[in-house]
């Protein structure tokens, strides 16, 4: 289920992709309901939506910890 979870979480932070704020927001929850090496795998996925759109790339701060 854990795995429905990360594929989930990508749906939702692909849609809301347009709103940086909106973004950020997904993130944070992704980060509190997501296992460690999903959180790496969320990763590299934000990091592929941040090449698309460079705005977003202020809500990587909430995956580096």
């Amino acid at each position: 289920m854990a795995r429905a979870m990360l594929d989930y979480t990508k749906t939702i932070l692909e849609k809301v992709s347009f709103d940086a704020t909106l973004f950020c927001k997904e993130v944070q929850k992704a980060v509190e309901r997501l296992l460690p090496y999903e959180i790496e795998e969320l990763k590299h996925y934000i990091l592929s939506l941040v090449q698309q759109n460079p705005e977003l790339n202020q809500c990587m701060i909430y995956l580096k910890a």
